[in-house]
C-alpha cells in the first residue's frame, strides 16, 4: 500500500482559507489517482474532490466546487487541496485517498490506500 501523510488542517474563521497536502510514498506517483475526503461529526464520510493519474482532470462535490481546488505536484509526490470561503459546514476531518491503479471515483471503495486525516475547523 501507498503511504499518505496529510498536513496543513487548523482552526480558521469563516471566510478564510486553508491548504492541506498529501505526501505520497511510491515511485509511481504520477500513475495514482488522488482523492480528497471529509467526515464531519456524526456524519459518514463523503467525497470532496480527486485528480486523475498525470494530474490532469478533476472532480469536485457540488458543496465545494468553485471553493476548492486539488492539485498535484508529481515531482514532490504531492497532492493539495486548496480551500477558500470556508465555512462553518466545512468542519470535518480530511482524508486523503490514493488510488494507485489509476482508477478515478467519488466512492471510497475505489480507493486502497488512505492517510490519518487532518482536522479542520472553521468557526464563526
Amino acid at each position: 500500500q501507498v503511504q499518505l501523510v496529510e498536513s496543513g488542517g487548523g482552526l480558521v474563521q469563516a471566510g478564510g482559507s486553508l491548504r492541506l497536502s498529501c505526501a505520497a510514498s511510491g515511485r509511481t506517483f504520477s500513475t495514482y489517482t488522488m482523492g480528497w475526503f471529509r467526515q464531519a461529526p456524526e456524519k459518514e464520510r463523503e467525497f470532496v474532490a480527486y485528480i486523475i493519474r498525470g494530474g490532469g482532470s478533476t472532480r469536485y462535490a457540488d458543496s465545494v466546487k468553485g471553493r476548492f481546488t486539488i492539485s498535484r505536484d508529481n515531482a514532490k509526490n504531492t497532492v493539495y487541496l486548496q480551500m477558500d470561503s470556508l465555512s462553518t459546514e466545512d468542519t470535518a476531518v480530511y482524508y486523503c485517498a490514493c488510488s494507485s491503479t489509476g482508477s478515478w471515483s467519488v466512492y471510497e471503495s475505489a480507493y486502497e490506500s488512505w492517510g490519518q486525516g487532518t482536522q479542520v475547523t472553521v468557526s464563526s
